[in-house]
């Protein structure tokens, strides 16, 4: 109840200060002018302690004058020639936007506490005589064993220790579809088991656990301004001190040149005071920079700074790692030849028994696009893993190898040998079947690319936007991948350090550029990008050193930060071009004594809000499109 209290301390005071001035409208109606005078002072005190306290705080911290300070000052200065109501109701105002500041920042923090209390602060830790114990989960270590209760978050990442599991990953994934693991694959802190209860290997520490990850990288993201909101607050104070002077020089215009009167003069100087206060600025890209970046880790981007959000929508070139990035990361089979004269089952079953001895994810291509139709008991006699080349056994009373070219080939310039060579020009990877020295079959493979990725790739070059993919890869299979997705340009055969220099070669050519890749190699070229962008599904070296992380590894949540950067330089500018023309119009008002205090209050705050209220519609998440919003 404490901590809900000082959480919403300001809008308390805010609400306490309007209702003292409704009070004390009673009594000046009621011509109890001492009592309501007494009413809007503690109105004023009430409402302006909070922004007093933190404006001054400021200015002796930072050596600064900020907004804080003229407001107090206008209120003061209108009261103290007898406009009681009109200041304590400017108190009130400028109150009210500061709470709806608060609440602005409150609402883009949600992010965080929402992730914070998706990990439990306790975990069931198994003992050596096997009995379970409650800890701490930060108490944790690598090795640790434990146990997970159906329908309970995990606690800290693991690795699954019993036969199966179900697990609910949406906080992850944003899959709604449980997610089904098999002993020795991964789950994550925060994830949900759906299953009877599991038994994980604590595999990582508390503190690099992938949530706890997020939750750094969305905090130092909502305390890293964007550039716009770093350079409104870098003019504040000279801006301050430049309405100090004006509003000094504008009273005595009125009082010694106009002949308006001290009253008179200083009253106009106090609505010249609070009119031309840069509230409305200042508020004009922080909220929606905080907003968008709440906006943003609610779809899983995690921007590590608002200046990464902002620039994102002004990039001129995108560079894409390919596999694990624009490819799904493991090769599948694609075409598939036997011999007519040869037994194609037979084939099948030895493939199958041979390749599901490896590791290598050639080898689970294989063995996933045949098992379903091959013979599983099938044992290979004297099965040898020949490492870079490939395997053979004995079976059916036959010799077999499969593997590379060189391995399992013996007869050349067959038809057979011209139809996978062509298949090989094409970008693929081929495996060739061999019995007895000759072959009898062969595969086709390729790294897939994911299923958005096109469609990604046709978004940005509809938006101007030059895309490239550099790859280590050959220039074959680079080519047919880049014409599959669509891009620009293609470059194969890159190494670190050649990715790394092609990105500041881009970024020369193009200005602003974009990378994006998963893994150690790219890091480099990460690093070196404009705006760095790492798959959550990456190395963790890649995160460290990128911008941007997409945790989902959904490459449709490019386009939608892309948009979401546009939409925020858009509220952005709004906000400001409003801003100063609210400010211009309420002084030009004021020269011309159309306007009283109580209306340059509310025109001046008013605009305050509604800047904020604007950039809170970046709040509002919305289906992934590739239409600009």
């Amino acid at each position: 109840m404490s901590l809900l209290f000082k959480e919403n301390k300001p809008m308390i005071a805010t609400i306490l200060s309007g209702l003292l001035i409704t009070i004390g409208l009673f009594f000046t109606f009621t011509d109890y002018s001492t009592i309501a005078a007494l009413v809007y002072i503690s109105s004023f005190i009430i409402g302006g302690f909070h922004q007093a306290k933190e404006g001054i705080q400021d200015t002796i911290h930072n050596k600064k004058l900020n907004v804080d300070i003229l407001m107090v000052l206008a209120a003061l200065g209108a009261s103290a020639i007898g406009y009681w109501m009109e200041g304590a109701l400017l108190i009130f105002i400028f109150s009210l936007s500061g709470s709806l500041e608060i609440y602005a920042t409150n609402k883009s923090t949600k992010a965080i506490t929402e992730l914070m209390n998706l990990t439990p602060e306790s975990a069931q830790m198994i003992q050596p005589d096997g009995s379970i114990k409650e800890v701490p989960t930060s108490s944790l270590s690598i090795g640790d064993k434990l146990m997970v209760a159906k329908g309970t978050n995990i606690p800290i990442d693991g690795i699954l220790l019993s036969k199966e599991g179900l697990i609910d990953e949406s906080a992850i994934s944003g899959e709604s579809i449980p997610s089904e693991k098999i002993a020795g694959e991964e789950v994550i802190g925060g994830t949900i088991n759906l299953q009877e209860g599991i038994t994980i290997q604590v595999s990582k520490d508390s503190s690099n656990t992938l949530f706890a990850k997020i939750l750094r990288m969305v905090d130092e993201a909502q305390s890293t301004p964007s550039k716009t909101a770093t350079m409104i607050e870098a003019i504040e104070n000279k801006y301050v001190i430049s309405v100090l002077i004006f509003v000094s020089v504008m009273i005595a215009i009125f009082y010694f040149i106009l002949n308006w009167g001290w009253n008179e003069s200083f009253y106009r100087g106090m609505v010249l005071l609070t009119v031309a206060s840069p509230c409305a600025l200042v508020a004009s890209a922080a909220p929606a920079t905080l907003s968008a970046i709440s906006n943003s880790a609610c779809k899983g981007i995690l921007f590590k700074g608002g200046s990464y959000l902002e620039n994102f929508g002004q990039i001129r070139a995108i560079a894409f790692d390919k596999t694990g990035t624009l490819t799904e990361g493991k090769p599948v089979v694609t075409e598939s030849f036997f011999k007519p004269e040869e037994d194609k089952q037979t084939i099948i079953n030895v493939c199958v028994a041979m390749e599901k001895t490896s590791t290598h994810p050639i080898a689970h291509a294989i063995v996933n696009a045949f098992s379903e139709t091959s013979n599983h008991e099938l044992v290979i006699k004297d099965l040898k893993d020949h490492t870079g080349h490939g395997l053979s056994g004995r079976a059916y009373g036959e010799e077999w190898k499969i593997g590379k070219k060189e391995y399992a080939l013996i007869e050349k310039n067959s038809l057979l040998i011209n139809k996978a060579e062509t298949l090989q020009e094409e970008g693929k990877t081929v495996i060739y079947i061999s019995k007895n020295d000759q072959v009898v079959a062969y595969f086709g493979l390729i790294d897939t690319p994911k299923e958005e990725a096109k469609q990604m790739v046709d978004y940005f070059k509809s938006q101007g936007v030059y895309t490239v993919m550099i790859t280590g890869d050959n220039p074959a299979t680079a080519k047919t991948v880049g014409a599959i997705v669509g891009v620009n340009e293609v470059r194969a055969n890159c190494l670190p350090d050649e990715k790394a220099e092609l990105i500041k070669e881009l970024k020369d050519k193009y200005g602003s550029i974009a990378m994006i890749g998963d893994g150690i190699n790219d890091a480099p070229a990460l690093a070196n990008a404009s705006i760095g962008i790492a798959m959550g599904a990456g190395t963790d070296i890649a995160m460290d050193v990128a911008d941007v992380v997409l945790v989902k590894n959904d490459l449709n949540q490019l386009a939608y930060s892309h948009q979401l950067s546009n939409r925020l330089k858009k509220i952005t500018i709004q906000n400001i071009i409003f801003a100063v023309s609210v400010i211009l119009i309420l002084i030009i008002s004021n020269l011309f004594q159309v306007i009283t205090l109580p209306l340059g209050v509310v025109g001046h705050e008013g605009s305050t809000i509604l800047v904020i209220l604007n950039g809170l519609r970046l709040l509002k998440t919305s289906p992934t499109s590739f239409k600009i919003n």
